[in-house]
């Protein structure tokens, strides 16, 4: 909102100049967002007399002018038709710069030297005729600026109002501000009427079939009124808040919403048919045209303003062309109503029709001033357009409109604030915005707030008001006297990240797909019939089929990003996961959440371009990030083992292993299972690898403690045995651990064999076993006599040969 200082003078006294009003008014909650003087060009522009005319010697339609300027005579080459001696003029000095632009200095034109320029009221911003220069009041003191002689200096503010503050929409609701920031009070304009006429009931009546959209209507009538331009300080007041001057009864109702805040329409009585206004909502695609000249299609939640016959306006937001103010007007029949807010504002935003009117009455008017705006506006348009005031107003409040009134606690309202302030000074500062208190106990105080204010209705709202005048400078500064503490960190979230750093440590990248899949590609992992992966959650209002479910396994989302990486050209991956799936419980409607953790790996083993080669991972490369990760969990080899049952149907049987600690299935790794690479349309092999992370935090084991390094050396002994070709590696591994024999420290496998001479179908497979002790050295006889009984048992559980 637009507010001129001046303008605001006339409302309250204060002795601030603009910029410190400015500050005064953001620190209590009204931002100024500048401060602008728009007739700041005219201190270079003094009032001057025209002494003589004289023609231009080298031009027909130029003047030579002799100016006083009050303190010398200047020359002044002018071209206004209208100059004449002993007019009083407006001169702009050399260094004055126009609203135009125009920067004047001495200059020759035509050979003549010209000290300024005679200007125009359009020149000047100060009116509209252009035909001459301007003929001022021969009263003006001459030499004076035009900004002195005329009055016009003042600042406008530009503030903005919040939703909640509709009070403030107005010069008289920001001088209440002002008022309580400077320690005065309001003026409010007096009011008196000359009620000379017939009573406005004879001629005028109002009926409410809504009285919820509008609780309140009042109306008085004005007849023989005579349409004209408004006086000059009227259209100055407009001009100041952007509103263009239209005529002396339009001007009046726009004065009266600017000053009061209660938006005004004035009807052209003779253009209403029966004499009356009715109130009701409009039928769903009514047609009504508008002041500016659209026709529009209202809706049933619209509210209109009809006369005995049709609709003449939409209330509060603009009038119809059929019952406007035009030249011809004699009769004024003046509306002031309070609509209720969320019907103007629902109606303006569906219409998409913003208004001056509408901007007000959606923020919520003051109902008890309705009567009061309605008075000061047939006050002045019979001051401006003359006429007989009809006796007495037609005001139809069937259910006035009740005021809270709000228990304010000062001790709880201090502790809030963290302020230190008695009853009597929160009073007093309430009282400054016309609130009206009454003392109920020593710490209790009842407020009713005015009728404008419809932004308070809690104690914390009057808290507020409080704190806003009194100053949020004025609240200490403290600082919290609570002690610091950290909870512990999360050792299953710190777990997952030991994870993620492990496998981004071997040249994984995190992907992270959607929660939410296909049902497909569920199903194209070829699950068996009962899995429970098969029942997951559905959407109720999916965004697509591709994402009508939850996940209940990592590695759809993971085939699928392989496949659109695999379709761009990207062939090295190296990929993982670590989320949730939610799998469902029975008799449950929610499902169970549980992080797993699924890779996937394809394409080169070292795929760069100077050091790389054109081997592709396998699945040893798989194996090894499932061992980093077990590795994690402190599970070793003691407890590992990959057993080719059982495995998932998404695995291919030929290169894949189930893994399995202390004979929990924990997940599984290997080759996709061909079928599912075309299910997914894989166009080239890909490993991955699958673990349920919430079994392998149950089943993790303590971080192990410190062991002293040995004393007595070790001694290895190999053993190389000729086993079938479909016997797994792992068994007489696992055989060999199964023993416990205390003096086996350590089992691996350090070779692996297929040849013509072992036969077909035989391999020969060699394990390294070392052994030691702790408190002293192993001789030959003791190493060899403890090999020889391990080697017996391992041929005989396995129907093996030594090679």
């Amino acid at each position: 909102m637009l507010v001129s200082t001046q303008w605001l003078k006339d409302y309250v006294d204060f002795t601030m100049d603009a910029d410190t009003l400015a500050h005064r008014l953001t620190m209590a909650g009204l931002e100024v967002e500048a401060v602008e003087r728009p007739y700041a060009f005219l201190q270079q522009v003094v009032v001057a007399r025209v002494d003589a005319v004289e023609p231009h010697p080298n031009a027909d339609k130029l003047r030579l002018c002799q100016v006083f300027d009050g303190s010398r005579v200047r020359q002044v080459v002018c071209g206004a038709p209208n100059v004449a001696s002993g007019q009083v003029v407006p001169l702009a000095l050399p260094g004055a710069v126009l609203p135009s632009g125009q920067k004047l200095a001495k200059a020759k034109i035509r050979g003549q030297v010209s000290e300024g320029m005679l200007c125009s009221q359009r020149e000047l911003l100060l009116g509209d005729d252009a035909s001459g220069i301007w003929v001022l009041d021969p009263a003006l003191p001459l030499g004076k600026t035009l900004l002195e002689a005329l009055d016009l200096d003042d600042a406008i503010l530009d503030v903005s109002i919040t939703p909640n503050r509709g009070d403030c929409l107005s010069m008289i609701g920001v001088a209440r501000e002002v008022a309580a920031l400077s320690g005065t009070r309001v003026r409010y304009p007096e009011i008196s009427l000359d009620e000379t006429g017939p009573s406005i009931h004879e001629a005028a009546s109002v009926t409410l079939e809504d009285p919820l959209g509008c609780p309140r209507y009042a109306a008085r009538l004005i007849r023989g009124v005579r349409i004209g331009p408004s006086p000059r300080w009227m259209q100055r007041r407009l001009e100041a808040a952007g509103i263009r001057s239209i005529n002396n009864v339009v001007d009046v109702t726009n004065f009266v919403m600017l000053e009061m805040g209660q938006p005004l329409h004035a009807f052209d009585y003779e253009r209403l048919r029966e004499g009356r206004i009715v109130v009701r909502r409009a039928q769903a695609g009514e047609r009504f045209s508008t002041l500016d000249g659209v026709e529009r299609t209202l809706f049933d939640d619209t509210l209109l303003i009809c006369d005995g016959v049709g609709p003449v306006a939409i209330a509060g937001i603009m009038g119809g062309l059929d019952s406007e103010i035009t030249e011809g007007t004699t009769q004024v029949l003046i509306e002031s109503a309070y609509f209720q807010p969320e019907r103007i504002r629902r109606s303006s935003r569906k219409l998409g029709l913003r208004t001056e009117s509408s901007y007000r009455f959606e923020r919520g008017i003051d109902p008890e001033g309705v009567p009061r705006a309605l008075d000061r506006a047939a006050q002045l348009m019979l001051q401006l357009a003359g006429g007989v005031l009809a006796t007495g107003a037609i005001d139809q409040y069937p259910s006035p409109l009740e005021r809270p009134t709000i228990s304010l606690r000062v001790p709880r309202v201090n502790r809030f604030l963290g302020l230190d302030l008695d009853a009597a000074t929160m009073a007093k500062v309430l009282e400054s915005i016309e609130m009206h208190v009454e003392q109920a106990d020593s710490e209790t105080l009842r407020v009713t707030p005015p009728s404008c204010r419809h932004d308070v209705t809690r104690e914390v709202d009057l808290a507020e008001e409080v704190v806003r005048l009194v100053g949020y400078d004025q609240v200490p500064v403290t600082h919290a006297a609570a002690p610091l503490y950290a909870d512990p960190p999360d050792p299953h979230a710190s777990l997952r990240l030991q994870v993620k750093q492990a496998l981004t440590a071997l040249g994984f990248d995190e992907v992270v797909t959607y929660s939410f899949i296909s049902e497909k590609g569920v199903k194209d992992l070829g699950l068996p019939e009962g899995d429970a992966r098969l029942r997951p959650v559905r959407l109720r209002n999916p965004l697509s089929e591709e994402q009508a479910v939850m996940r209940t396994s990592l590695l759809p989302g993971m085939l699928t990003t392989a496949r659109h990486n695999f379709d761009r050209g990207n062939l090295d991956l190296r990929l993982f996961e670590l989320s949730k799936v939610f799998l469902p419980r029975p008799d449950q409607s929610l499902p169970q959440e549980d992080h797993h953790l699924a890779g996937l790996l394809a394409g080169r083993r070292v795929p760069h371009l100077l050091y790389g080669s054109e081997e592709t991972v396998d699945y040893a490369d798989a194996k090894g990030a499932v061992e980093a990760v077990l590795e994690c969990f402190h599970l070793g080899s003691d407890t590992v083992r990959f057993s080719l049952e059982p495995l998932p149907p998404y695995c291919d049987p030929a290169v894949g292993a189930a893994v399995l600690v202390e004979d929990h299935l924990v997940g599984s790794v290997g080759r996709v299972d061909p079928d599912v690479q075309d299910a997914f349309d894989l166009k080239r092999d890909a490993y991955y690898f699958e673990l349920d992370f919430e079994e392998l935090f149950r089943l993790k084991r303590p971080h192990p403690g410190f062991s002293p390094l040995p004393k007595f050396p070790a001694v290895a002994r190999d053993m190389a045995l000729i086993v079938t070709d479909d016997l797994p590696v792992a068994a007489p591994l696992d055989f060999i651990r199964s023993l416990n024999e205390p003096l086996v420290e350590q089992v691996d496998v350090f070779d692996l064999y297929r040849g013509k001479q072992l036969g077909e179908g035989r391999k020969s497979v060699g394990y390294r076993l070392v052994y030691r002790a702790p408190d002293r050295n192993l001789t030959d006889e003791e190493v060899n006599a403890l090999h020889q009984r391990i080697t017996e048992k391992v041929l005989s559980a396995f129907q093996a040969q030594l090679r």
